[in-house]
């Protein structure tokens, strides 16, 4: 089972943190979401966006505000390199995480 790099709405990464994170709920923005899924369904999803911290937010800095999963193996690391790629490809300079 081969996982791929997949694009999801805010809406959707939301509903999957909501029926798989154990604690955390959904979040209100985003710049970017991404998933991971291994050909029939969505396994895991990042949602990215401004850091929390108004000392970070200094424009070349996104944040990880969620990342969840079914317990996939190698979702999480997929999903974190997908997202750094993601956001040095818009121009960003640091991507933070208190995961």
């Amino acid at each position: 089972m081969a996982l791929e790099i997949v694009p999801i709405t805010l809406k959707e990464a939301n509903q999957f943190v909501r029926d798989h994170h154990r604690h955390h709920g959904p979040v209100t923005g985003h710049k970017f979401s991404i998933a991971a899924s291994d050909g029939e369904k969505i396994v895991g999803t990042v949602i990215v966006g401004r850091p929390v911290s108004r000392h970070l937010d200094d424009g070349w800095t996104l944040e990880v505000s969620r990342l969840c999963t079914d317990g996939t193996r190698n979702a999480c690391s997929m999903l974190y390199a997908a997202a750094w790629r993601a956001a040095r490809a818009m121009g960003y300079k640091r991507l933070i995480t208190y995961i």
